[in-house]
């Protein structure tokens, strides 16, 4: 008996169309099924608060491959 998941698994890549400076948000936001642009929003409101937010960005830049 094979079990199929309606939901098709998205790989997380940076995307080449829809980047404002490295497409971390974007790559982000389909693979969580967001807009890019609440992703983004997201992420600017987040970096109002203490912690390493863009630091996480950079590493997320180097290691997400290009779709």
């Amino acid at each position: 008996m094979t079990v199929t998941t309606p939901f098709k698994t998205r790989s997380l890549t940076r995307p080449r169309n829809d980047r404002w400076i490295a497409g971390v948000c974007a790559g982000l936001a389909r693979r969580s099924g967001l807009s890019s642009g609440t992703v983004r929003l997201l992420f600017l409101l987040s970096c109002l608060l203490p912690g390493p937010q863009f630091i996480a960005y950079l590493i997320l830049w180097a290691l997400m491959p290009n779709e």
